[in-house]
């Protein structure tokens, strides 16, 4: 079976700040292809760049080396060819839940009313049709990640960039959201990028998984995740689950090593 075509590509990708006392490289030659309806994430210390590779992605940065392809195209203004969750839900205290997921089709052009009809039936395909006419303040945490994520989806971009967005959570909460997030995608059929701290979200979620290194961020492995899905508790407990979670972290383990080196040798 042939690779789905790639949504995006990023080809050489290298970034570099010029601050007060010298330059900076921030991320250095970074390679990495998310094909269509893949899940794939990017996983590393913090510092390692990863926020900095989903601005570039996202058009809020430019690159100072390499080449973004979005669906085969090296955009010059790539803001609005992809869907954008920060870490923060950043949902508006003084619109109600269905009005903060029509906010996205409303920056795009649409009228208020038509968007809010087009948000309601997303609210009632998962499942949060109850809360559709309640304020943000009215939410836990997670109920606010849900809709942040239903107002990235509704935009109708093919590439949706996810950058922690469960970072803030506890755990059992940060896990229930892992597998509400894992059926919304299997159902959207988008390709998602997601920047994790966390070894098992990324075994969970991902179709395959890239290591980077501490600044400057580089590519340090790739790991395909060839388990079935859903990928529910009891999948994880499987032989099979836990190896690819022990090579994960065996591979930050070594990417930290070969850094040390790095900075001890000037690099």
């Amino acid at each position: 079976m042939s690779p789905p075509e790639p949504t995006l590509e990023l080809a050489g990708v290298t970034k570099r700040y010029t601050a007060d006392d010298g330059d900076v490289l921030a991320v250095d030659g970074v390679d990495l292809v998310a094909g269509d309806g893949e899940f794939v994430s990017l996983i590393g210390p913090s510092g390692c760049g990863k926020s900095t590779l989903f601005n570039i992605v996202a058009g809020l940065d430019d690159a100072t080396g390499g080449r973004v392809l979005i669906n085969g195209e090296a955009l010059g203004d790539r803001l609005g060819a992809s869907a954008y969750m920060p870490q923060h839900d950043a949902l508006l205290d003084w619109r109600r839940v269905v009005d903060n997921i029509a906010l996205s089709l409303e920056l795009q052009g649409v009228r208020r009313r038509e968007a809010r009809r087009r948000a309601l039936p997303l609210l009632e395909r998962f499942g949060l049709a109850e809360f559709a006419r309640a304020w943000p303040w009215q939410l836990s945490g997670g109920m606010r990640q849900r809709v942040a994520f239903l107002r990235t989806v509704i935009a109708g971009h093919s590439l949706l960039l996810l950058d922690e967005p469960f970072g803030a959570l506890d755990g059992i909460t940060r896990a229930d959201l892992q597998q509400w997030l894992g059926g919304v995608w299997s159902e959207v059929g988008s390709t998602v990028v997601l920047v994790t701290h966390d070894i098992n979200e990324a075994v969970v979620l991902s179709d395959r998984i890239y290591v980077m290194s501490p600044r400057p961020g580089r590519i340090t492995a790739i790991i395909d995740v060839d388990l079935p899905r859903p990928r529910n508790v009891a999948l994880q407990e499987r032989d099979a689950f836990v190896a690819v979670e022990q090579r994960l972290r065996r591979e930050l383990q070594s990417a930290m090593s070969s850094w040390g080196e790095f900075s001890q040798n000037g690099g």
